[in-house]
Order: structure tokens, then C-alpha cells, then sequence
């Protein structure tokens, strides 16, 4: 198959900070050590792109020597933690920003939706931004016409058409977007997890866009946390680490490596620092465990006992109505259950400063097997302070507490068990 991208030795660094007038001191060291044929020095200086761990350096990577190759049609989702450089290499790779080092070759024509509005000019309508962004593709007015009626549609902005997108809310702005991007026949399509933005009704009909286009031999770059997805649409998979590419195989084995590559605790034991996908600095989780009936700690349930969960979070305020929440995800990442005491008590959740001990009581309602645990503190307004990604598996044995009513069957039946009231109509 013939290649349509290809990267190497791909690096991209930024300067922390604000940028000063002690810029021209580092041109004139460069200089120096360019027409002495050595390599820049403030290249060697930056460190890897670790959000956890505070910077010694005025520089960081972002990205690290990447290396790959993308054929024709090839559909590959980019998964990772925030901040481990997967919108950068998106970035670069739809030419938004170059590359600090490195090559990169592209075939074909690219449409990208990135970020909300990505593409957009706010003032104008829907209607100019859509010829304004088959212009930039490269397109005749002809083909954009042709395409004009399919991209509206799909949208669901028909009446808002001839309004300035700056009126549009973000879920509109995204459909819009993802209408442009996915109709005007780019060879390389590129979305970033903005779809996240829309409703799951949208959400389902991008990713069957987007299996129609790969069918068409197209190739698409997927970027979204929502591992589901990526299993339902992806072949390829790439896990970022650090700024670098830290794995490349099948969607399945790069799942497999990204769940397993998280830090997670058993028994007591506290978390680590630097577990957090996303941090505020104001609240940070430094234990989590589960006990049984018996309040014994332990990583595996009976059959449809109750699960008690223990967290110990450090603040460094006092943080005042808070939404804590639990997510339980199988193994390969679909998450099955999400519980927020929110929904569980009208009351206002607060966390003194310093350390602070919750205790969670879940119904189990899981058919035997391995699950993984995800923790989080965030604001009302949707703001996350604390969020901790798979940082416990907990196994659901087949064996009921009193030995009599387990799982009889030696075969999986779903994930779930629903309680379920039938009656006989005659």
C-alpha cells in the first residue's frame, strides 16, 4: 500500500514560561554554535513532556524523535494520557504548527478538526466558512456547491446557516466542523476528541461517517478517550507516553499496553505521586482501597456483594461543593458503571484542608470478572481537580458470601446483572 505520511525523527519543543528579551542571547548562542557545526544547545536542555514532575529546564518537549509511517486507508487511533503530546502531533501533522526537528512527508490532501471552531472565521456564516474552508482544501466552487446540501444536512445547522458562527454554541460549532471536514473528500482525515463536545446521538453518526469514509479507502488519524470507540473504528493503534511514541500495533494491543502501562495500587498502599491524568494542584488522592462485608481489604468481591470503597485525598484548601465520582471499566476500557454523589444526596460535599477520609458504598451488580476502578474530584461548573485513571482492578469472583447463590455458569453473560420483575400475560 502506498504510503500517504511518514515521520521522522519528529520533535517538537516549547519554551516554558514567558517569553522575554533574553531571547536574542539565545539567538546568538545558537549562532555560535552553528557556524561551528555543533548541534543547538538549547535542544539538549529540555526535558521529556511529564506534567507530574516540576520542570528544571526553560524548555520542554513536547514531542520526542517520533517515528511511523501511515498508508492509504489506514485507520489509527492515538490514545494517551492529557498532555502526553497527542493534539501537538495532530497539530503538526495538519500543519498548524513545524516541527522543532525532524521530517515529515504527507500525500494527499488534509482536513482536520482539531479544536472547537477549528477552520472558522467567527463572523462570518455557516454557509461562508463552508466554501472559506473547501477554499483552503484546495477545492473548486463547483465541488464545494455539490457538497453543500450533504454537509448542511449532516450538520443539523439548516436553520442557522446563514447566521455568523460566533452565535453557534459549541455542540453546534463541532457538527458544523465535523460536517466540513468529513464531506469536502479530504485523503487524510484528522479529529481530535472534540467530538466529545457533541451529543451521543452525533457522536454515533461521526463514527459511522467516518467508517464510511475509511471504507472509501480514505485515511483517518482519531485521537479520543473513549476507548469503545476506538475499537469500534480503528485497526491501527499509537500510544503516546511522555512526548514520545511509547508503542505502535493493533488498536487491541495498544489498549492492552495503555491500561496496563497505568500505575495502580493493591491493598493499602498509598498512590503514588504522578498517577494523576489531570491535576489542579489544589487535591491530590493518596489512598484508595476496597473492603468486603467481612471489612477486610481486598482487590476480589463475592458475587453481588456490596462494594466499600475508601479514598484519602490531601488538600491544600478548604474546597467546598465538590462532585466525587467512581467509574468502573472492563478490562479493554468500556466503562460500565459511573457513580457521583451528586446523584446520590442532595447534600454539598466539602473538603476541609489538609487530609480528608470518604468512604463510598456501591451495589454490585457485576457478572464475574476483572474491572478496573477510576477515581475523581471535580467542580460543579465540570472543572476537574483530581482524576485518577484505572488506578485499581477488582476482580468479581463467581462465588456468592454464602456459597449457595453464585454464578452458576461457566460461560460469560454480559456485564451487568439487572434485577428484573416478569409476569405471564395469558
Amino acid at each position: 500500500m502506498s504510503k500517504v505520511l511518514e515521520a521522522k525523527n519528529i520533535s517538537k519543543q516549547y519554551r516554558l514560561g514567558q517569553v522575554g528579551t533574553g531571547t536574542l542571547s539565545h539567538d546568538l548562542k545558537r549562532m555560535w554554535y552553528a557556524m561551528r557545526g555543533k548541534e543547538d544547545p538549547f535542544l539538549k536542555i529540555g526535558e521529556k513532556n511529564d506534567r507530574n514532575v516540576a520542570s528544571k529546564s526553560n524548555y520542554v518537549w513536547a514531542l520526542k524523535d517520533i517515528n511511523f509511517e501511515i498508508n492509504r486507508g489506514d485507520v489509527v487511533g492515538i490514545i494517551g494520557k492529557n498532555g502526553a503530546g497527542k493534539s501537538t502531533l495532530l497539530k503538526i501533522l495538519s500543519q498548524v504548527t513545524s516541527p522543532s526537528t525532524g521530517d515529515l512527508k504527507i500525500k494527499g490532501r488534509i482536513a482536520a478538526l482539531l479544536e472547537v471552531g477549528t477552520g472558522f472565521h467567527p463572523d462570518l456564516t455557516g454557509r461562508e466558512n463552508i466554501f472559506l474552508n473547501g477554499a483552503i482544501l484546495g477545492m473548486q466552487k463547483s465541488e464545494i456547491k455539490s457538497k453543500f446540501d450533504q454537509i448542511v444536512d449532516f450538520s443539523g445547522c439548516v436553520k442557522y446557516i446563514d447566521t455568523p458562527v460566533k452565535r453557534y454554541s459549541s455542540g453546534m460549532m463541532v457538527r458544523l466542523g465535523f460536517a466540513v471536514a468529513a464531506h469536502l473528500d479530504p485523503d487524510i482525515l484528522i479529529v481530535d476528541e472534540v467530538l466529545a463536545v457533541g451529543d451521543a446521538e452525533f457522536q454515533e453518526k461521526c463514527l459511522g461517517k467516518m467508517k464510511d469514509i475509511s471504507g472509501e479507502g480514505r485515511t483517518i488519524l482519531f485521537v479520543s478517550h473513549n476507548m469503545a470507540s476506538m475499537k469500534a473504528l480503528c485497526k491501527k493503534g499509537f500510544l503516546m507516553e511522555h512526548g514520545q511514541l511509547g508503542f505502535q500495533g493493533t488498536m487491541n494491543e495498544t489498549i492492552e499496553r495503555y491500561l496496563a502501562s497505568k500505575t495502580k495500587v493493591t491493598g493499602e498502599a498509598e498512590i503514588p505521586a504522578g498517577s494523576s491524568s489531570i491535576n489542579s494542584g489544589q487535591v491530590r488522592f493518596t489512598k484508595f482501597f476496597i473492603q468486603n462485608t467481612k471489612g477486610e481489604n481486598t482487590d476480589t468481591i463475592s458475587y453481588l456483594s456490596p462494594l466499600k470503597l475508601y479514598f484519602e485525598a490531601e488538600t491544600q484548601e478548604e474546597l467546598h461543593d465538590v462532585i466525587l465520582d467512581i467509574r468502573i471499566n472492563t478490562i479493554d476500557g468500556i466503562e460500565l458503571v459511573h457513580a457521583m454523589n451528586k446523584y446520590s444526596s442532595n447534600e454539598k460535599t466539602s473538603l476541609k484542608k489538609g487530609s480528608n477520609k470518604i468512604e463510598c458504598l456501591l451495589t454490585n451488580q457485576l457478572q464475574p470478572g476483572n474491572y478496573s476502578l477510576t477515581i475523581g474530584i471535580h467542580r460543579t461548573n465540570g472543572a476537574t481537580l483530581e482524576y485518577v485513571e484505572n488506578i485499581r482492578d477488582i476482580n468479581i469472583s463467581n462465588i456468592a458470601e454464602n456459597e449457595k447463590d453464585g454464578f452458576v455458569y461457566d460461560f460469560n453473560l454480559g456485564y451487568v446483572r439487572f434485577e428484573s420483575q416478569w409476569k405471564i400475560l395469558n
